[in-house]
């Protein structure tokens, strides 16, 4: 379990988190979401100890980081897969990480053969590819077997197999009871992995909530619909209190009502469909609309470049 209590942190004149409380779970898997400068990095060098909070506190399994007895069987940490030495082998990077926490050198074997490195192990840690290295950087995570893994961006770099390969690693860790917080600009492949999510905006919450319920929330579900009486379908429809957006090819997007309403009203006025498919909105469509007014670094309207 990872608590945050009120945990704020400024830079002089700027808050980078503000007033932020919520629970990562063990037995789930927690999507850590927001724009870029949102303050989902600073949150998680708060809880690492690796910058000191302005105010709150931010907790692991009820204790600060600081103040764990053997922090890498506790809690695998990823922020910075480079932040290793180039001319160190990939093997002798993790045997260094296993000695300097009293961990077993067979770890380092069990490891390097779960993030599929073994081949590599030899090689100079520099001359990694970034797929390679950022596996390298969760081979070190996962070096003390640990109850809690804090992931930044871990499919960063990887091809289409690592990307599998660690979402269901992941899934597999939470299944295990382990308390996972992976942050990601992928929205494609939170929807796949994350079963709970924490939104941040301008260091501020937006949501913590189960993924299912974020997605019920949003305001934008919408059927559509086709039919080729769709100009007459669109004015029983509005008159009946729905939104309705024409669209190509006889088709119209409905908000506001049911499938089975807009059939009803259908049937009524002698309106033949071909075809009736809700939309269910996706996590990349919610994630949008719940941060469009966060985005703090944002492309102009209209430029090019």
């Amino acid at each position: 379990m990872i608590e945050l209590r009120r945990l704020t942190k400024r830079y002089g004149e700027v808050t980078a988190v503000e007033d932020l409380s919520f629970d990562v779970r063990p037995g789930v898997v927690t999507g850590f979401l927001g724009p870029n400068g949102a303050g989902k990095t600073t949150t998680m060098r708060m809880i690492l100890g690796l910058d000191a909070p302005t105010s709150g506190t931010a907790t692991i399994r009820g204790r600060r980081y600081a103040d764990l007895a053997s922090p890498m069987r506790e809690v695998g940490v990823l922020l910075d897969a480079r932040a290793v030495h180039p001319r160190r082998s990939v093997r002798n990077h993790l045997k260094c990480l296993a000695q300097s926490n009293g961990l077993a050198r067979s770890r380092v074997e069990e490891v390097l053969g779960l993030v599929g490195l073994t081949r590599v192990a030899d090689r100079a840690a520099g001359g990694l590819s970034l797929g390679m290295g950022q596996r390298l950087g969760i081979a070190a995570a996962l070096l003390g077997d640990p109850e809690v893994l804090m992931l930044d961006e871990p499919v960063n770099g990887l091809d289409p197999e690592g990307i599998v390969w660690i979402r269901t690693l992941m899934r597999e860790l939470a299944a295990q009871g382990r308390t996972v917080l992976v942050s990601s600009h992928l929205m494609s492949e939170m929807a796949l992995t994350a079963d709970h999510l924490v939104v941040v905006g301008r260091g501020r919450l937006l949501a913590d909530v189960e993924f299912d319920e974020f997605i019920r929330s949003s305001s934008r579900e919408s059927v559509l619909v086709r039919t080729p009486d769709a100009e007459e379908l669109a004015c029983r429809l509005r008159d009946a209190g729905a939104a309705v957006r024409p669209g190509a090819e006889d088709t119209l997007t409905v908000e506001g009502t049911e499938s089975a309403v807009i059939g009803k009203v259908a049937m009524a006025h002698g309106v033949v469909l071909h075809e009736l498919t809700p939309h269910r909105i996706s996590l990349e469509e919610a994630y949008m609309e719940l941060t469009r007014d966060s985005v703090e670094f944002g492309a102009a309207e209209g430029s090019g470049r």
